[in-house]
């Protein structure tokens, strides 16, 4: 099953292949256990702090998971996503895509009980992914790898946010160069789009798919019409919304399940990112794959993604620094 499963990622475009292999070298600069001599304590720190917490707020899991995800795809895994603008730059965290982010103040705490444990050792990156696998096992998600040794970058731009993020109204086309460029295949897309089956959304990232798709006042007609209708009487109002949550899966999204995928086929995703995951047949038959198979294969093939995302343009060796404070560099 898992052979044909692959398949599609041989269908991807050549410069998949290319940018996997142009990450291969930094592969051996993490390691599981990277802390293991520096600071013995810190994974099982994290994880204590982690599994206290998270089970008071469980849809902190998905904006956790949310962050480490917008880390990466922006300058690579480095916590330049957590870095504070000053006077003469602005920041990734004030980027359009990046002001609904969440968990700042939680990854600050984090840092906090670490440093006091072994001051100036643990990355803010290492931190973020390590943080992010923990709170998805404490709501009954997956386990991933996290090989640690990533270090904190010294640049964050709000406009390279906005650039490398791949956004809600993406079609096919921009989602596969997106992810290609990131060195991720059409089978990591479709995975990793798997996490949307614990988030949640603003009303106002999807509106217009309610009520002005091509400008016209219309509707998305990729959209189940019946949802559509469920989403305009009982939560999305008005096509200026801009404070009502909406769930991504709909009965389901606090448990990390197939459900995000089952409303892909009913064309019940939210965004036309999520409905774009139809639109191809190697994309289409992967989410169908996933679903004829048990729970854990998806948990699986979802922690090798994950773990493959976490290596995305790391910081190693002598490169960048470890910050004392993940919102501020050094100096």
């Amino acid at each position: 099953m898992e052979s044909k499963m692959w398949n599609l990622g041989a269908k991807c475009l050549v410069i998949v292949c290319v940018m996997v292999c142009s990450l291969c070298h930094v592969k051996s600069d993490l390691e599981l256990g990277f802390y293991d001599k520096s600071c013995p304590n810190a994974e099982k720190i994290i994880h204590d702090y982690v599994k206290k917490h998270i089970p008071n707020a469980p849809s902190f899991a998905a904006a956790l998971l949310r962050m480490h995800f917008h880390d990466c795809f922006v300058r690579g895994c480095d916590a330049s996503v957590l870095i504070n603008s000053t006077a003469n730059n602005k920041a990734e965290k004030v980027a359009l895509p990046n002001q609904s982010l969440r968990g700042f103040d939680f990854l600050d705490r984090v840092k906090s009980v670490v440093e006091a444990e072994c001051p100036g050792v643990v990355s803010c990156a290492d931190i973020i992914a390590l943080v992010a696998r923990d709170a998805v096992v404490v709501i009954g998600g997956p386990y991933w790898n996290v090989p640690t040794g990533r270090r904190d970058g010294l640049i964050s731009k709000s406009r390279e946010a906005l650039n490398e993020l791949p956004a809600p109204t993406f079609n096919f086309s921009a989602l596969q160069a997106s992810f290609a460029s990131k060195g991720l295949n059409l089978f990591d897309l479709v995975v990793l789009s798997g996490a949307h089956t614990i988030g949640v959304s603003h009303c106002q990232a999807f509106s217009n798919r309610l009520y002005n798709f091509t400008g016209k006042g219309d509707q998305d007609p990729s959209l189940d019409s019946f949802y559509a209708a469920n989403l305009k009487k009982n939560k999305c109002k008005t096509a200026n919304d801009t404070t009502t949550i909406v769930e991504m899966d709909p009965g389901s999204f606090r448990t990390f399940d197939l459900g995000y995928h089952k409303h892909l086929l009913q064309r019940r995703g939210l965004f036309q990112s999520d409905a774009a995951l139809r639109t191809t047949p190697a994309t289409k038959s992967a989410i169908i794959q996933l679903l004829n198979n048990p729970l854990e294969v998806f948990f699986k093939e979802f922690a090798l993604s994950m773990e493959k995302m976490g290596r995305i343009g790391i910081k190693t060796g002598s490169a960048g620094e470890i910050r004392k404070h993940c919102a501020l560099v050094n100096h």
